[in-house]
């Protein structure tokens, strides 16, 4: 079913490897420094407002004080590890929508281009893959998504800035920023790339979906596509826990605890080693009744047993399937977001200002009728799901997914859903499909970063490195998702396992 799987070892420490990299050659005489300081008066892009260009020293620590402080907290900074121009602009979508985007362009380019993408509903500029993608000398961009700040109120009564969020601001930055590049270094890029998590990931599989010449290469992390069943999953969880008075709750502190050892005590050993993950949870079938004693400490009831084996149950729309289930043993602190006796915040925003489009409507009283509601509606096909994506296969486009096996937050099982999906659709087998498109099952990662497994494969700069140049940090394809699509797209070489590293402190 799957082509590829990830090597699981845990590591302590990691040594740079330098990839083989042929620099782009800018035109003769061109000077770095003075393009930094006049590409403002050399750009004229329709739509395009450039507020400023800031030549930014390797080793500083910039921080951003107009940026919305659900994005970036008073007080927090970017490292930036090597010499960049950054260039701040607005883009006009239409007469009430736009796109605050970012370029920034390394001093040691080597002619490739990046898009970064975004998470949640949030309209943040992902300043760490910024600073991640220019390090390692792609001309990186990246957008707030057409709004600011994390919250969906921008979304009401405004169609043009969801919009924005569900494709345009993504394939707008990367016009756009192609155009700045060419501009910058008087040369074009060589190569294009992606790299997001999330629904940064969503965004790199509506890119492949609709917009398959934007990208050679893409990385899809945990994405959040389906994305119209996704809200109506994550709000359901509400619908079975019930608040925090009702007899169906259970404390977080209870999943995290007696409850995620007991599924341990029932899973880890199914792959015949007891390393406190659960290598593959599809084989997981959780029974809590054990548990069951009544009253006493580490004891559920009845009925909370009921709501255990509900969370840990795929999820449906009349009567069809809409969602995977939760996986057994992805409970963790961050599941409280979904498990906490509350509604998803992003699901309670979602169906506020673009389903209901009233900023007043009730989302405790969401059920069955709101999900069917909103997968009817799918503004500008958010959903992410289409499966034939036969035109970015003609262009010799390449495309890596992974998912973490205990994402607390995106079922991991809907990655494998769209890889099938794919198969079927474009009647591909999976070694057909190797030609194009790798997914890897990632054990013991949470959503996007984090958790008990060996889930850093270089798709983050806190992952991989404090910063890129010191030398903590690796390069390898074999070890880098970033680098291993580049490796594909540029000599043919398709990664066939990645070798992921647990820090003994992360």
């Amino acid at each position: 079913m799957l082509s590829s799987y990830l090597l699981h070892l845990s590591l302590l420490s990691l040594t740079l490897v330098s990839p083989t990299l042929v620099l782009a050659q800018p035109p003769p005489g061109f000077n770095f420094d003075s393009a930094c300081s006049t590409t403002v008066s050399k750009l004229s892009i329709e739509n395009v407002t450039v507020f400023a260009t800031q030549s930014v020293p390797a080793g500083t620590n910039i921080t951003f004080p107009d940026s919305d402080p659900s994005c970036q907290p008073a007080g927090s900074s970017q490292f930036v590890p090597e010499d960049t121009c950054r260039i701040t602009m607005f883009v006009s979508t239409s007469n009430r929508s736009g796109i605050h985007m970012e370029t920034w362009l390394p001093r040691a380019w080597t002619g490739r281009f990046l898009s970064t993408g975004n998470g949640g509903l949030a309209g943040c500029i992902q300043y760490a893959d910024m600073a991640y993608g220019s390090a390692l000398g792609f001309a990186t961009v990246g957008a707030n998504n057409g709004h600011n700040g994390t919250s969906g109120a921008p979304f009401l009564n405004n169609p043009d800035i969801v919009a924005d969020f569900a494709f345009r601001s993504i394939h707008t930055n990367v016009v756009v920023g192609k155009e700045v590049t060419q501009t910058f270094f008087g040369t074009p890029h060589t190569k294009s790339y992606y790299l997001g998590c999330s629904t940064g990931g969503r965004q790199g599989l509506k890119s492949v979906q609709d917009f398959p010449e934007d990208f050679d290469g893409v990385v899809a992390g945990a994405a959040a596509a389906d994305w119209n069943h996704l809200m109506a999953w994550s709000g359901n969880f509400f619908l079975i826990t019930g608040p925090q008075n009702a007899p169906t709750f259970i404390p977080i502190n209870d999943w995290i605890g007696f409850i995620h050892q007991d599924i341990l005590n029932q899973c880890d050993t199914i792959d015949g080693v007891q390393d406190g993950i659960i290598e593959d949870p599809d084989l997981c079938n959780y029974d809590p009744s054990d548990l069951i004693c009544g009253s006493g400490s580490n004891c559920i009831t009845a009925t909370q047993a009921e709501t255990i084996s509900e969370v840990f149950s795929p999820f449906f729309i009349n009567g069809e399937l809409a969602f995977p289930r939760y996986q057994p043993g992805a409970e963790s602190i961050t599941s409280v977001l979904l498990i906490g006796g509350s509604m998803f915040t992003f699901t309670a925003d979602w169906f506020r200002f673009v389903v209901f489009n009233d900023p007043s409507f009730d989302v405790n009283t969401l059920n069955a009728s709101s999900w069917a509601l909103a997968q009817d509606l799918d503004p500008f096909n958010i959903s992410t799901f289409k499966a034939d994506i036969s035109d970015f296969k003609n262009r010799n486009g390449k495309l890596i997914t992974y998912h973490g096996q205990a994402d607390p937050l995106i079922a991991p099982v809907n990655s494998e859903r769209y890889y099938n999906l794919v198969s079927d659709a474009m009647q591909l087998s999976s070694s057909e499909l190797d030609e194009f498109y790798r997914f890897f099952r990632i054990s013991g990662m949470g959503h996007c970063a984090g958790g008990v497994g060996a889930w850093e494969i270089g798709q983050t700069l806190d992952g991989s490195a404090d910063d890129v140049s010191s030398g903590s940090a690796t390069l390898d394809p074999d070890r880098n998702v970033l680098m291993a699509v580049v490796r594909w797209v540029e000599e043919g070489v398709a990664p066939d396992t990645l070798l992921g590293t647990k820090f003994d402190n992360l």
